[in-house]
């Protein structure tokens, strides 16, 4: 759906609403959502299953369809695509409804159809990476297991065969094996993996993927269902994952 406005003048937009609307409360009007729900169906079809929630602004609705997140008056006349930021608790709203959408997203391909390490003692903290068993900033990356392994990190992944034929084929591979670990570790050190094929999730992996909009790798989503773009070195991200402890 492409409606109105280019996202960064409607943030702007958004922004400028915070300020001057008041903002310590949420506005649920449930007469409000039904209405908002009628007209979507009317307007948008497709949005039928939307999910709709009030906003801390009055009169203005979250709507998240699929992987999107917009804002709509309970008519569905007026339609805003962009973060709304709360600049008083200096929150991106609309990032924390998209993590709630990739968490669901993740819950349903079940962590059975992902590859996983896990560390020996107590696991502290979960992360769930998109990759590709090519891609040279997922070596570097899988290359520091060890650090999140002595941390009490779960590491999961989701393979996103990017670089073509001889990525699906080694990923399928690497699922097939009777040990996917070692196999993984092979594949990641340029080793060459036995072709096995079998039943596999790596399409249903590719179809997340594109759901969620990753177009690279590698990507890492946090346990909050934020989701960091790119290789962050394993020091960086596992400061980060214990100031939330």
């Amino acid at each position: 759906m492409k409606y109105l406005l280019k996202s960064s003048l409607v943030t702007r937009l958004m922004m400028i609403i915070l300020v001057i609307s008041p903002i310590s409360l949420v506005y649920a009007n449930d007469a409000d959502i039904k209405a908002l729900k009628e007209a979507l169906v009317k307007r948008i079809p497709q949005a039928a299953n939307a999910t709709i929630k009030a906003t801390p602004i009055k009169g203005l609705y979250e709507v998240m369809a699929g992987s999107q997140v917009m804002y709509m008056t309970k008519d569905a006349r007026y339609i805003l695509e962009g973060d709304l930021y709360d600049m008083q608790s200096k929150k991106n709203i609309t990032e924390e409804a998209r993590g709630s959408i990739r968490l669901e997203a993740l819950d349903k391909l079940g962590e059975k159809n992902m590859l996983v390490y896990s560390p020996k003692g107590k696991v502290n903290h979960t992360i769930t990476i998109f990759t590709d068993i090519y891609c040279p900033y997922c070596r570097k990356l899988h290359n520091e297991m060890a650090d999140y392994m002595n941390n009490g990190v779960k590491v999961r992944y989701i393979f996103v065969p990017f670089k073509g034929p001889k990525s699906v084929q080694t990923s399928v591979s690497v699922w097939c094996s009777d040990d996917k670990n070692k196999a993984m570790d092979l594949a990641k050190g340029g080793s060459e993996v036995e072709k096995k094929t079998c039943d596999n999730p790596i399409s249903k992996h590719q179809a997340l993927a594109s759901e969620l909009g990753i177009r690279g790798t590698p990507a890492i989503m946090l346990e909050s269902g934020q989701l960091l773009p790119g290789y962050v070195a394993s020091d960086k991200l596992l400061q980060q994952l214990n100031s939330t402890l």
